[in-house]
């Protein structure tokens, strides 16, 4: 995942934030990047965490160490802008992306196994089983899956404005995007067929997937956040209202659904993070991530979230801490 600034008013997201600083504490928190991250990504079981630091370029960490494993960065002597990054969902391989160019990880090995160019800045990128395939969200008004082995686009998805989020569903056959144009839509990645749309009020600037490809979640910034079913575009839940407009109107970076669908784990740009019941739409559990002190970056985005083993779940933020919650 990585950061996407908000275009809202200053006094709206002073307000929004003001509302949203309650929840749980970390029950413990490690330092991943010293002076902040660009981006930030989750392996699936949360074994791993990949890393655009703001100040030593890409690496990979070994979360249950809470130990740097490999640096990633795409050219040999010099620090690389991370700008998004990816894991596939079997968790051996992983994607960095700098303004235009990919390069596919193998996370054992920490070793670089492909490097891509891509047509236009990368704003987004989600990565498909076995590291073949990647979607990427582009500022040219393009959605491309790109066969990251063989090269080139398979799938070239049109849109009206810059594709600021991207996700896939296990199999890779699905993709869901969102955009500046206000929109989240779902295609059928073999044969590039738009099947589902929903229109928000702002832009779309965060999108997830269920494992199955039966559930998404959609969010616009300072708007309405949903979950949907892929099969009818029916809304299940709406995770915002306009009953207490600065309470409810947050801003959501990171979503991820469990495995088996049932819930929702959501990453906000306040720090908050919360667990949803999938199907009702109800909040079970929330919490705010660690903040540093004056001297460091105090203001805190959530990059990622991520299911772990017996209900612990952990998020990274923007600040470059790993928080572990319970």
């Amino acid at each position: 995942m990585m950061l996407r600034y908000k275009p809202a008013m200053m006094l709206a997201s002073v307000l929004v934030l003001a509302g949203c600083q309650s929840g749980d504490a970390p029950v413990s928190w490690s330092e991943y990047a010293r002076q902040g991250a660009y981006s930030a990504a989750i392996s699936p079981t949360a074994s791993y965490v990949s890393l655009g630091s703001s100040l030593h370029g890409g690496s990979l960490w070994d979360v249950g160490q809470n130990a740097r494993l490999f640096n990633w960065n795409h050219k040999s002597g010099a620090y690389s802008i991370i700008s998004a990054t990816a894991f596939s969902p079997d968790e051996k391989y992983a994607v960095t992306a700098e303004q235009q160019a990919l390069v596919l990880w193998e996370t054992g090995s920490g070793k670089p196994l492909e490097f891509l160019s891509s047509q236009a800045e990368i704003l987004d990128i989600a990565l498909a089983h076995n590291g073949d395939f990647a979607l990427v969200g582009q500022a040219d008004h393009n959605a491309v899956y790109y066969d990251l082995k063989n090269g080139g686009a398979r799938q070239t998805l049109r849109h009206e404005a810059r594709v600021r989020a991207v996700a896939l569903d296990k199999t890779g056959q699905l993709g869901l995007t969102g955009s500046d144009a206000y929109k989240a839509k779902l295609w059928n990645l073999l044969t590039g067929e738009l099947q589902q749309t929903l229109t928000f009020e702002n832009t779309v600037d965060t999108v997830a997937l269920s494992a199955d490809g039966r559930l998404a979640f959609s969010s616009a910034t300072l708007n309405r956040a949903v979950i949907w079913e892929t099969a009818t575009g029916k809304e299940l839940a709406t995770l915002t209202s306009d009953k207490e407009f600065f309470a409810q109107r947050i801003s959501y970076l990171s979503a991820r659904f469990s495995t088996d669908s049932r819930y929702l784990l959501t990453g906000s740009t306040s720090g908050m993070v919360q667990l949803w019941d999938a199907r009702k739409g109800s909040l079970m559990r929330s919490w705010q991530v660690h903040k540093r002190e004056a001297y460091g970056p105090t203001h805190t985005g959530v990059y990622d979230v991520a299911f772990g083993q017996e209900g612990v779940f952990f998020a990274v933020g923007s600040n470059g801490l790993v928080n572990e919650l319970r």
